[in-house]
């Protein structure tokens, strides 16, 4: 039994939360059902519910509620209901007071450092940073302290090895001179410590990234993880919310189609190489329709694609047109399978090696 805070769950496993639309009620709903914790990502949840491209802002609030009351009556009590939302959303705080009043466990805030996060949520579910480094949790911690004397609930990081927006220079990533995820859980631990006396409590630190077997959980266990966060082995699950079409790609991707990407974001990224990744290479522009005002890094009148437009077109299952997201592991994922097939693969392992 995994202990965060005043919550329990039965599984050291947390689910990536994955946007546009991959993770949703269903994807989450059954991930919680297995004793872990699933999470709904925040990014444009509303995508497909009528009304959507006139008040993207309040229905992505009412989709977010929607898809946490669905998720929990899934769970049927099992597990932890989680939301991921961006810091980098223009809509953060909105995304944040939503998640509180549908209800959700916990809260996970990356793309971003989430200094504020306490301010809208404290008390109200579990906080987590996402994280990159010792430094960035140092800092983190120092602000909830001296703002909000709060303390994060756990902590989850995400190694060079992980999908979509990553927490690293672009440069450091194709050049592998970032640092290994064993040795960032390190420094988040000594950092950590600090505040584990101040208030109190154990903080619980998952790793995230690469994460693609049993074996590698209880390495990182061993090393003091309390679990792993994993998101692209979970694509491909007749439980996910995307297409078959998205979880086609997954399964029949090799390692030479995924490569680092620029996002509109600010960030750099991991997904496969696809027409759509190929012509931003090429053109260096894609024409945006509309603009949803969704990410605050990006400047309409500059950025080379609309990354809301691209992600919503890949998950609805033109994967030609659009961005796919995955971790360095999906080259390695090959047939389709249930979500308690692969949490309870990953467990048996775990159990084997520790």
């Amino acid at each position: 039994m995994i202990q965060i805070q005043e919550r329990l769950m039965k599984l050291p496993i947390i689910q990536g939360g994955m946007g546009v639309g991959i993770s949703l009620s269903s994807l989450a709903g059954h991930v919680a059902k297995c004793g872990a914790m699933g999470v709904i990502s925040a990014a444009h949840p509303g995508y497909n519910y009528e009304g959507f491209r006139k008040d993207p802002v309040g229905v992505n609030c009412q989709a977010l509620k929607d898809h946490i009351h669905h998720a929990k009556e899934i769970a049927k009590g099992n597990g932890l209901i989680g939301v991921n939302i961006m810091v980098a959303s223009q809509n953060y705080e909105a995304f944040v007071k939503a998640s509180i009043e549908g209800g959700c466990d916990a809260i996970i805030s990356g793309a971003g450092l989430p200094l504020d996060l306490p301010k809208h949520a404290k008390g109200k579910a579990l906080l987590a940073p996402i994280v990159s480094s010792g430094k960035a949790i140092k800092l983190i911690a120092r602000v909830w302290d001296k703002r909000y004397q709060y303390t994060p609930d756990f902590v989850v990081i995400e190694g060079s090895e992980a999908g979509g927006h990553l927490g690293f220079k672009k440069e450091d990533l194709l050049a592998k001179t970032y640092q290994k995820l064993s040795d960032i859980l390190s420094d988040v631990k000594k950092e950590l410590k600090v505040w584990e006396e101040k208030y109190k409590k154990t903080i619980p630190v998952f790793v995230a990234g690469g994460i693609d077997s049993g074996k590698k959980m209880a390495e990182f266990i061993k090393l003091g993880a309390t679990g792993v966060q994993i998101a692209t082995p979970f694509i491909a699950t007749y439980e996910c919310d995307a297409s078959q079409p998205f979880k086609d790609m997954i399964i029949q991707c090799s390692e030479e189609d995924i490569e680092l990407v620029s996002s509109p974001a600010g960030l750099p990224g991991r997904a496969i190489v696809n027409d759509f990744v190929k012509k931003t290479r090429q053109t260096g522009d894609i024409c945006m329709k509309n603009c949803l005002h969704c990410m605050i890094p990006c400047t309409p009148e500059k950025t080379p694609y609309c990354i809301s437009e691209a992600l919503i077109q890949s998950v609805k299952g033109n994967v030609q047109q659009g961005l796919v997201f995955v971790g360095s592991q999906a080259a390695r994922i090959h047939e389709m399978k249930h979500v308690d097939q692969v949490i309870q693969e990953y467990m048996d392992e775990m159990e084997e090696n520790l």
